[in-house]
């Protein structure tokens, strides 16, 4: 077997803070900068292949009305991380393409409530399983214990980036 290829004594999980100035935080941080670049382009590579194609603020867009049902453009625009402006710019092109629609508030009739499509609802589903197959064909390339620590380790990464202190601007 492997050197490093299962979790045990001596392997870098089992190590912890014995492997010296190499595992503190910003050491980590610089070694995986380029693997989280590769992530990201993996993940966002997956709404420019599809018809009509978006880009990352327009699949952001598009989720955050999917995922919730009385979404109006000032919680998109909260929700997208950009100013109402731009919100209202980025629903005019993404009800062009008809796969967002703005309607009539049911409860409020001076407000406009974003609704997805069908359509988006299609291109979604698409975007989603381009995403799980390009994960699952890189995530075949690497062996079951790799899988395992990638899979421990950015779960733990979550959990840690929703803590408090962890600069997610939740403490600010």
């Amino acid at each position: 077997m492997e050197p490093g290829s299962r979790l045990g004594q001596g392997s870098p999980l089992e190590q912890g803070s014995r492997l010296g100035p190499g595992s503190r935080p910003e050491a980590v941080a610089g070694r995986i900068a380029d693997a989280v670049e590769s992530l990201v382009e993996l993940w966002t590579s997956s709404g420019e292949m599809v018809t009509p194609r978006l880009s990352a603020h327009q699949l952001k867009a598009l989720k955050a009305v999917g995922g919730r049902s009385e979404l109006n453009l000032t919680e998109l625009a909260d929700m997208v991380g950009i100013a109402l402006p731009a919100a209202s710019r980025l629903c005019d092109r993404l009800e062009a393409a008809g796969l967002v629609q703005r309607v009539p508030h049911p409860h409020n009739r001076r407000a406009l409530q974003l609704l997805l499509t069908p359509q988006g609802g299609r291109l979604l589903t698409e975007i989603g399983e381009r995403r799980t197959l390009g994960l699952s064909a890189v995530l075949a390339a690497m062996s079951p214990v790799q899988r395992t620590a990638l899979d421990v380790g950015l779960r733990a990464f979550r959990d840690a980036r929703h803590s408090p202190g962890a600069g997610n601007g939740a403490d600010e």
